[in-house]
């Protein structure tokens, strides 16, 4: 990774030590493993969850004699991440044997790119917060590079008292290495930039996102300095697969780190994993001396070359990314920062809101599938996709509260009764009696009834105006929920006689 210093110390993202304040500096190294249906370079099926070596051919297994050949949806899916993050697309790469043992990389070398590859230099716009005041800071995270290369296998230790087993399902599976630069300065800014890096991948249809999966991974490295000072010396958190853990990492290793150099040690620079449980980093190995990985091109595969055509009939068929959706919800809806940037926090969150929103009340849309179904969805620990209430479910709930056949009261109502048993809402007002009293006499006489019972209320209400909201909730109360609230209101200040 090349050291770039781009920002200028933070106050507000230093932390206090013993002697003084510290500055973290955080680079990440996401693996994303490409969406295709075949490996990088066998025709080998890449599906998860397959048993032990079913996806294994004999370019996979390193049978002698077997050669590579480049899947272009592969490099299609690579050029389409790079356009994502507004990087500089090389139209010629080139493949590199990374020489190095491991039980579970057959061939002895990892085919994957160095000098060369197949995206340059990048940004992110990375969206932290909110803060306490709902609001939300926005940061640009440089990119170093992305490069495709192939998996390893996987080594498993639990199988056998004595041994261990390999399972190469995951061998030669295609990965995006997206290389950030050090322009991180904080745990949080961290976790927004991945997850910021998922979405993109997600909306690009190029990566699942799927960490649990092992299908996004990160190495995490972290340095502390003096504010302003040189670059510390940096270690290396492997494979952290969560970005919750990805923020404990940091916030561990950057208070292990101070602690060393506040009691007059130094930082070794090694490998480190992380450990969920006990919630710290360990040593894996060291890296004093740096790995000599023989890089050299691969002799099986020539130079990937395309044209500019070829980049630019990729980028014609982009949808909309998360930044663009975001200004469009926020400038064509009026919806706020906040709001927008949950709605297009998820794909398939944000394309619920647009069947919903369309034709209606952006606002009224963003508050429903906001507060109310992404809640539900929340506490019964389901997604989007699950959701038991459809978007035209939904957007009938919002055309019957502008309507005014139900209030919002019974609006909430009648959302529990269709995300448990179903059913076309305005059938359910129907058949149910939901509709919400316009009738003026009715809420006429229901309000006189509530005023003559509490006449102590009366005088109080008239000195403090206010007090009226007190009325108006013992009117709903008394009519069920189902009065007309904006008539009731009204009614009880004039028969109040307040403004």
């Amino acid at each position: 990774m090349t050291l770039i210093d781009t920002r200028t110390p933070d106050a507000k993202r230093l932390i206090s030590g013993a002697t003084g304040d510290w500055e973290i500096i955080i680079g990440l190294e996401v693996h994303a493993q490409v969406t295709s249906q075949a490996k990088l370079f066998s025709g080998a099926s890449t599906a998860f969850g397959a048993p032990p070596n079913a996806n294994v051919s004999l370019v996979d297994a390193a049978m002698p004699g077997m050669l590579p050949v480049i899947n272009e949806e592969c490099v299609k899916q690579a050029i389409r991440t790079g356009l994502g993050l507004k990087a500089e697309i090389n139209h010629k790469s080139v493949f590199d044997r990374k020489n190095y043992f491991y039980p579970d990389l057959p061939q002895g070398y990892q085919i994957s790119q160095f000098k060369q590859p197949i995206v340059g230099e990048g940004k992110v716009i990375v969206s932290v917060g909110p803060d306490r005041q709902g609001e939300f800071e926005d940061i640009e995270v440089g990119i170093e590079r992305l490069h495709l290369e192939q998996d390893a296998g996987k080594s498993m230790h639990d199988q056998h008292a004595t041994m261990s087993y390999v399972d190469l399902n995951r061998s030669g599976v295609a990965l995006m290495e997206i290389v950030s630069k050090p322009d991180m300065r904080s745990a949080d800014e961290a976790k927004a930039y991945v997850t910021k890096l998922r979405t993109i991948v997600r909306y690009l249809g190029t990566c699942d996102g799927n960490m649990d999966e092992g299908s996004l991974r990160a190495d995490v490295n972290v340095s502390v300095r003096r504010p302003g000072g040189e670059f510390g010396t940096r270690c290396e958190i492997k494979n952290v697969n969560s970005i919750r853990f990805i923020g404990q990492a940091i916030d561990y290793e950057a208070r292990r780190q101070i602690a060393i150099l506040e009691d007059g040690g130094k930082i070794d620079q090694e490998t480190r994993l992380f450990d969920p449980n006990k919630g710290e980093t360990r040593s894996m190995r060291s890296k004093e001396e740096a790995h000599d990985y023989r890089y050299f091109p691969d002799p099986d595969l020539l130079p990937l070359e395309f044209d500019q055509a070829y980049v630019d009939a990729l980028a014609k068929d982009l949808p909309e990314l998360p930044d663009a959706k975001k200004a469009r919800l926020i400038s064509s809806l009026g919806l706020s920062t906040y709001d927008a940037s949950i709605l297009v926090s998820e794909k398939a969150v944000a394309d619920y809101f647009e069947k919903v929103a369309a034709g209606r009340d952006g606002k009224l849309a963003a508050n429903w599938v906001i507060n109310d179904l992404l809640g539900a969805l929340n506490r019964a620990g389901k997604g989007i996709e699950n959701a038991p209430v459809s978007p035209d479910q939904l957007g009938t709930v919002i055309d019957l509260i502008k309507q005014g056949t139900i209030s919002g009261k019974i609006a909430k109502d009648l959302f529990e009764i269709v995300w448990n048993e179903g059913g076309d809402p305005r059938q359910l007002v129907e058949s149910r009696g939901m509709k919400q009293v316009t009738d003026t006499g009715a809420i006429e006489k229901a309000v006189d009834e509530v005023i003559s019972a509490n006449p102590d209320k009366v005088d109080q209400a008239r000195a403090k105006p206010s007090m009226a909201g007190w009325f108006v909730g013992q009117v709903m109360k008394a009519t069920g929920g189902k009065a007309n609230p904006q008539a009731v209101n009204d009614l009880v200040k004039a028969k109040l006689g307040i403004e």
